[in-house]
C-alpha cells in the first residue's frame, strides 16, 4: 500500500513526502511531535473554540514552516511521519491554501 504525504501550498509544484520505505512514528510520539512544533512555531488555534484537532494541529505545523522549512529533508520526513501516524492514514494531503487536510 501506498504511503505518502503531500503539502501544497500554492500553485507551484506540492512537496511529496514518500513514506514507503521508511519507519513508521508510534501514535504517541507522533502526537507530541506535532504539539511540540505547534508550540515551538507559535500556533494558534484555527477554531474560536479554541479547541485543536489533530488535522488543524497538522495544517496549522505545515502552515507555520512554509515550503522553506520542507526543504529541509530531514524536518519534511519527520512532519510526514507525524501527520501519518497522529492521522492513523497511510495517506494525507495538506492544503494550505485552502485549509483542508484529506486522506
Amino acid at each position: 500500500m501506498r504511503s505518502e504525504v503531500t503539502v501544497s501550498f500554492g500553485p507551484e509544484a506540492p512537496v511529496r513526502i514518500d513514506l514507503d520505505e521508511v519507519q513508521p512514528m508510534p501514535h504517541d510520539v507522533a502526537r507530541w511531535w506535532l504539539d511540540e512544533q505547534f508550540t515551538r512555531m507559535g500556533c494558534e488555534p484555527l477554531r474560536p473554540t479554541g479547541k485543536v484537532l489533530l488535522a488543524d494541529k497538522v495544517l496549522c505545523v505545515a502552515q507555520a514552516a512554509g515550503p522553506k522549512q520542507f526543504g529541509d529533508a530531514r524536518w519534511a520526513s519527520e512532519f510526514a511521519r507525524a501527520s501519518s501516524a497522529a492521522l492513523a492514514k497511510p495517506v494525507v494531503r495538506i492544503d494550505v491554501p485552502g485549509l483542508t487536510v484529506s486522506y
